[in-house]
């Protein structure tokens, strides 16, 4: 039996009501980049949270490493900034503007 199906079989066994509320975590273990509007300018951020990922990338780009972000942001985790570098490949351009429209305020 391979981990989805077993994770499956876990949420089908929980009570009713924790159901919904444990399809919506396992969403955001799949999904750690958000973007919603009206949260942080509508800009992508990691889930739950309010840190952008301009914001880490501009850290990374002054020389943070890795170990340096989760440390100043505990509730970060390595799968999160791995999702940001990932993000940021593939969306260069947005989140370098964001960058500089922070750098311009």
């Amino acid at each position: 039996m391979n981990k989805r199906t077993q994770l499956l079989e876990a949420i089908v066994a929980l009570p009713e009501e924790l159901v919904d509320q444990a399809l919506i975590y396992v969403q955001m273990l799949q999904n750690p980049i958000q973007i919603t509007p009206g949260v942080c300018g509508g800009q992508a951020r990691i889930r739950n949270t309010r840190i952008p990922v301009w914001t880490l990338v501009a850290y990374r780009k002054l020389g943070a490493p890795d170990e340096e972000l989760l440390a100043n942001y505990p509730g970060l985790t390595e799968a999160d900034l791995s999702a940001a570098w990932d993000y940021y490949e593939q969306n260069r351009e947005q989140v370098d503007r964001a960058i500089v429209q922070d750098e311009s305020i």
